[in-house]
C-alpha cells in the first residue's frame, strides 16, 4: 500500500457522513417527542496497524482490502433496550442511500465468547472529485450493556492476543450472561423507565423556559 491517506480518505468521508445521517434519525424522534430507539452513534476508521493485522490473520491481500474487509469503516448504534435493536435494523433496511450487503445476528446466535451484537454490512456511495466510489462499511447495533462487555473483551483480547486464560474466558462468559440478564430486566420495566425519562425531559425544558 503506497498511500494509506489516499486509500482511507473515502472511508473517513463515509464515517463522517453516516454519523450525521444516523444521528439525524435520533433527532427526528426527539422532534416528534417520541422514544428514540437510538441512544447515540459513534464511528471510526480502523487504524492502519489494525487493518494490516487483520489482513494477515484472514489472509487478505492488501490489494483486495476494498472488497474483502468489511469493517475498515465502522459505525456503532447504541440502544437502551434489546427490542430497540430490531427497530433500528428496520430503519436501516428502509433507507435508500445505501445498500445492505449482509446481516449477522449475534444476539439470537451469540458467539462462543458470549459476544452479542447485530451487524449490518452496507455498501455506501461516496462522492469524490474522481466520481462516485462505493465502499463497504459495518454498522454494529447493540445495547449499552452489550457494548460495555464488548469493549472490555476487546481490550483483553489485545492483552492476551486472543489466547485467554481459562479462568478469564469463563468470567467473560458469565459477565456476558449477566449483561444480557440486565437487558432482559430493563426490558420488563421499559414502560416505567420511558415514563421517568419523559418526565425528566419535560421538567428540564420547563426549567430552561422559566
Amino acid at each position: 500500500m503506497k498511500n494509506w491517506d489516499q486509500f482511507l480518505s473515502p472511508y473517513k468521508q463515509a464515517v463522517e457522513e453516516l454519523k450525521v445521517k444516523l444521528k439525524g434519525m435520533r433527532k427526528q424522534y426527539e422532534q416528534a417527542s417520541s422514544h428514540s430507539p437510538i441512544e447515540f452513534v459513534t464511528g471510526r476508521v480502523k487504524p492502519i496497524a489494525s487493518i494490516i493485522d487483520k489482513a494477515n490473520q484472514k489472509g487478505i491481500p492488501l490489494d483486495k482490502l476494498e472488497t474483502e474487509m468489511q469493517d475498515i469503516a465502522g459505525l456503532r448504534m447504541m440502544c437502551q433496550f434489546v427490542d430497540d435493536i430490531k427497530r433500528v435494523v428496520e430503519l436501516l433496511r428502509n433507507r435508500n442511500d445505501f445498500e445492505i450487503v449482509e446481516e449477522r445476528d449475534y444476539i439470537s446466535h451469540k458467539k462462543v465468547s458470549g459476544y452479542r451484537s447485530y451487524h449490518v454490512v452496507i455498501r455506501y456511495p461516496v462522492q469524490t472529485i474522481h466520481g462516485e466510489k462505493k465502499i463497504l462499511a459495518e454498522i454494529q447495533i447493540r445495547t449499552l450493556a452489550m457494548n460495555f462487555w464488548a469493549t472490555i473483551e476487546h481490550s483483553l483480547n489485545y492483552k492476551y492476543k486472543g489466547q485467554f486464560p481459562e479462568d478469564i474466558k469463563m468470567r467473560l462468559q458469565r459477565a456476558a450472561e449477566a449483561a444480557f440478564r440486565l437487558d432482559e430486566e430493563m426490558s420488563l420495566i421499559r414502560g416505567e423507565i420511558q415514563d421517568a425519562q419523559a418526565f425528566f425531559t419535560k421538567k428540564k425544558e420547563q426549567q430552561e423556559n422559566t
